[in-house]
C-alpha cells in the first residue's frame, strides 16, 4: 500500500474522487442525490484505479458471532482463528499491533534520520490500513454477520447501510447505525471516537522506553505478500497480551450479528445471478401510416404482451444505479384495430425480446468475450463492470430522481414481433370500396427502446419486482403477401411502416436463494 501511496500516479486521482464524493454527500438533502453521487464515484473509481474491482473483499466485514452468549474476548479470539474468514475486526487489530509493534522499536533504537523516517513512514501506513476496517466495523451493512452467497451479501450490505440498524456496542451502548453513503452525524462521531483511541494508543508506543524486550514481543511475523483482498485467512492468531491492549478500542464497535440459523438478523438480495421470470406490458402505438403505398395518414393501436424471461443480473454488481440485466424473453402480442386510416385489424405476433449492457457499441461485448477471456480477464471484467454502470462514456448510467429512476437505453434492448397472416385491406384511388383490393399480409416488427422510467422496483431473498414506462421507436416491415380479392386483381405495392408508443412494462423475477 505504501508503495503505491508513494510512487503510483492513479492515486492522486482516487483522492481527488473522494474528495469530491465527500462534497457531493455532505450538500445532499435526498436519497436520489446521495445514490448519483455514489454512481459517480464508483464510475470515476473504475476509470481511476486500474485494480479496484479487485480490491473488494470480505475484509471490510465482521465475521457473525457463532453463538448469542459469546462475549468480547470469545469473540476477537474467534476472529483471529486461522481457519476463521478474513474480516474487519481481525484485520484491524492484525495490522495496529504491527503499527504499536513498530513504534515500539523505534522508541528504543538508535536510528539515523533517514532509517527513522522510513519506519515512520511504515509504522503509519500500517496504522492507516488498520484504521479503514475499523471505521469499516461501525457502517450497519458491515455489522450483521457477513454469509450468504455474493448476491445476497452485496443486497444485505446495501439495505442495512440505507435502512439502518438497532445496534449495541461490546460497551453496551445502544445506537441506530447507517453506514457508507448514508451515515449521519453520529456515525462518524462513533468511529472517530474509535480511532482517536486507536491513534492515541499508537502516539504512546512512540514514548515507550521500556526496552528491547517489550518492543520485541509486540513484532508481528509479516507474511511474504499477504494481501488483504485475495487471501481468505490470516495465517496466524495473535497472543492473548496483545489483544488485551487493543480491548477497549474494540468495546466501541458494534456487537455483529448472528450467523446462519435461529436470531440471524433478515437478509436481502442484490440483483446478480440467473433468473427467470414473466413479463407483461400495455403499450400504445403510433402508425406513420398504412402498408399501403397510398396510406399516409397518422394511426394509433393499442396492444398488450406477455412472455417468459431467463435472464442474468447484474444490477446490484456495484451500487443501485447499476443496469447490467441480460436477459430474453419469448412471449406472444396482441394488438387492437387501428385507429386511424390504416385499416390494420385486430392481430397477434409471436415476440422475441432480449437486452444486453455494451461498452461502447451494442453488441461489443460479444465480441469481445472470447478473445479477452483467454488472453486479459482482467479487461474483460473491467469492461463488464463499465457496461453495467453506463458504458465507457456513461451517457446510459442510471438517474436517479425523486418520481423514480430515468435511463436512457437507446441500443440496450430490442424486440422483435413476428405477425401471422392477416387480411388487410389496401385501398385503391378511384375504386369503390366494395372493390378495394384485400391482401393476406405477414410482417415483422421491431421496437427499439430509447428512455425508460422505472417508478419501483421491489425485492426479496430470492425474488423481485418492478414496474416501469418505455419510450421506444421502431417499424412495421411487410415480409410476404398475396392478393385475397377481388380475384385477378394486381398485386398492390407495400411499404414499411413506422412506428413509435410507449410501454408500460411490470417484470417478475425469481432468482435461487
Amino acid at each position: 500500500m505504501l508503495g503505491i501511496v508513494l510512487d503510483s500516479r492513479w492515486i492522486i486521482r482516487v483522492a481527488q474522487v473522494g474528495g469530491r464524493l465527500k462534497n457531493r454527500l455532505a450538500a445532499a438533502t435526498r436519497p436520489d442525490q446521495r445514490t448519483n453521487a455514489v454512481r459517480d464515484s464508483d464510475l470515476a473509481l473504475v476509470r481511476a484505479d486500474p485494480d479496484y474491482l479487485a480490491r473488494m473483499s470480505n475484509a471490510d466485514f465482521l465475521i457473525a458471532r457463532p453463538s448469542v452468549t459469546i462475549d468480547l474476548p470469545d469473540y476477537v479470539q474467534f476472529a483471529l482463528r486461522p481457519d476463521s474468514e478474513i474480516n474487519a475486526l481481525a484485520t484491524y487489530i492484525w495490522y495496529h499491533l504491527r503499527a504499536v509493534g513498530k513504534a515500539r522499536s523505534m522508541a528504543n533504537a538508535s536510528l539515523t534520520p533517514e532509517e527513522y523516517a522510513q519506519a515512520a513512514r511504515a509504522t503509519l501506513a500500517d496504522e492507516a490500513f488498520a484504521l479503514h476496517y475499523l471505521q469499516d466495523s461501525f457502517a450497519a451493512g458491515h455489522t450483521v454477520g457477513r454469509w450468504g452467497n455474493a448476491a445476497v451479501r452485496k443486497g444485505t450490505h446495501d439495505y442495512y447501510n440505507e435502512h439502518g440498524l438497532d445496534a449495541v456496542s461490546w460497551a453496551n451502548r445502544r445506537f441506530v447505525a447507517l453506514g457508507d453513503a448514508n451515515m449521519q452525524k453520529g456515525d462518524a462521531e462513533r468511529a472517530a471516537f474509535a480511532v482517536r483511541e486507536s491513534l492515541a494508543q499508537l502516539a504512546s508506543a512512540l514514548d515507550d522506553k521500556t526496552g528491547g524486550t517489550v518492543a520485541a514481543d509486540f513484532k508481528l511475523p509479516e507474511p511474504e505478500g499477504f494481501n488483504v483482498c485475495r487471501e481468505s485467512h490470516f495465517p496466524a492468531a495473535v497472543g492473548e497480551p496483545e489483544l488485551l491492549t487493543v480491548e477497549p478500542i474494540l468495546a466501541q464497535t458494534p456487537v455483529p450479528g448472528l450467523g446462519r440459523g435461529k436470531g440471524a438478523l433478515p437478509r436481502f438480495r442484490a440483483e446478480i445471478g440467473p433468473f427467470i421470470g414473466l413479463s407483461s406490458a400495455v403499450r400504445g402505438t403510433a402508425l406513420g401510416g398504412g402498408f399501403g403505398s397510398t396510406q399516409s395518414g397518422v394511426g394509433t393501436t393499442g396492444g398488450l404482451d406477455a412472455a417468459v424471461r431467463l435472464g442474468v443480473g447484474l444490477e446490484g454488481i456495484l451500487n443501485e444505479s447499476s443496469d447490467g440485466q441480460v436477459f430474453i424473453d419469448l412471449g406472444s402480442r396482441k394488438d387492437s384495430s387501428e385507429y386511424g386510416e390504416a385499416f390494420i385489424p385486430g392481430r397477434s405476433a409471436f415476440v422475441v425480446r432480449w437486452r444486453m449492457p455494451f461498452w461502447l457499441i451494442p453488441g461489443d461485448l460479444i465480441a469481445a468475450a472470447p478473445v479477452l477471456a483467454f488472453t486479459n480477464p482482467r479487461k474483460l471484467k473491467k469492461m463488464g463492470m463499465q457496461s453495467a454502470n453506463g458504458g465507457l462514456i456513461p451517457w446510459q448510467a442510471g438517474i436517479a430522481t425523486r418520481v423514480g429512476r430515468f435511463q436512457f437505453v437507446l441500443g440496450r434492448e430490442v424486440g422483435l414481433s413476428f405477425y401471422g397472416h392477416h387480411n388487410l385491406v389496401i385501398p385503391t384511388p378511384g375504386v369503390a370500396p366494395v372493390n378495394q383490393t384485400i391482401v393476406k399480409l405477414r410482417s415483422i416488427g421491431l421496437d427499439v427502446p430509447m428512455l425508460e422510467w422505472r417508478i419501483f422496483r421491489m425485492s426479496s431473498l430470492d425474488q423481485s419486482s418492478r414496474l416501469g414506462i418505455q419510450f421506444y421507436a421502431g417499424f412495421d416491415r411487410p415480409t410476404s403477401s398475396f392478393v385475397v380479392g377481388p380475384a385477378g386483381a394486381p398485386k398492390p405495392s407495400l411499404h414499411t411502416i413506422v412506428t413509435g408508443g410507449v410501454r408500460v412494462v411490470f417484470d417478475w423475477r425469481h432468482y435461487r436463494p
